[in-house]
């Protein structure tokens, strides 16, 4: 119970930052889980894939009352996304949690360097790459989430801007379907994993997580009109650096077999 309160604070912020930045906040869930409410890393990375999922597919309806999803983009990058996440919950079982919760701060820290230095989303010279290099893209960054429990936006929506030839309205409401898909594929997943390493999920606490999460997330859209973003951007960014730089600390000993 007292761990269930405990995530509380840190289900909103999960929210708030994905409502106000529309990516990049899923990274903070991993941490809540493993800091805030003490879970095992692959629990912790297992359970950030439900939250996230469940957190983006909430997020996407309002697009898709837009028509802003782009379906073609949806099933070029995402079904090989969904493929490539089961293969990285399917990896994950081979590799120590430890281990995972290390890679995860060296994702951090690229979210951050994306954030801090946002690539040129200028597309109207750009010409879309082939369908099947971007299915490649997808695959990629699907092993990723896999592999550390990520949504992964904040890689998406450049790619499908970059390399799509989407708009930031398209690649956004569709990259929120797309993390949708992932997530729950290499969630589903991940039920095996726990499973052979005798490890079980704490749903009462996801539940929790999750709804705040997503009331968090309206909450930040809402606030998004009235923030200036790049400053906003710029911030969270310099926050994820310090984050990731005491998750490697932490994590990184253990990864290597290094003990106090």
């Amino acid at each position: 119970m007292i761990e269930s309160l405990l995530a509380i604070p840190g289900a909103i912020a999960i929210g708030i930052s994905l409502g106000l930045l529309g990516s990049g906040g899923s990274v903070l869930t991993v941490p809540v889980l493993v800091y805030l409410v003490g879970q095992d890393e692959k629990v912790a990375i297992a359970g950030s894939l439900f939250i996230v999922g469940s957190i983006a597919l909430a997020g996407s309806l309002q697009f898709l009352r837009a028509n802003l999803i782009q379906w073609r983009s949806v099933g070029i990058f995402g079904v090989p996304g969904m493929a490539g996440t089961w293969f990285g919950a399917f990896l994950a079982g081979w590799i120590p949690g430890i281990t995972q919760l290390a890679l995860f701060a060296v994702v951090m820290l690229l979210a951050s360097w994306l954030m801090l230095r946002p690539p040129n989303l200028d597309n109207a010279d750009k010409v879309p790459r082939a369908a099947w290099k971007i299915a490649i893209d997808g695959l990629v960054v699907g092993v990723i989430t896999g592999l550390v429990g990520v949504g992964g936006g904040f890689l998406i929506v450049p790619a499908l801007v970059l390399l799509g030839g989407l708009t930031m309205h398209q690649a956004v409401a569709s990259s929120l379907v797309i993390i949708a898909m992932k997530s729950f594929s290499g969630f589903y997943k991940y039920l095996d994993v726990l499973g052979q390493q005798g490890l079980e999920l704490d749903w009462p606490t996801l539940i929790l997580v999750a709804g705040l999460g997503i009331a968090g997330s309206f909450a930040g859209s809402f606030l998004a009109k009235r923030v200036p973003q790049q400053k906003l951007k710029t911030g969270f960014g310099y926050f994820l650096i310090v984050m990731a730089a005491y998750i490697l600390i932490r994590s990184v000993p253990g990864a290597l077999g290094i003990t106090g």
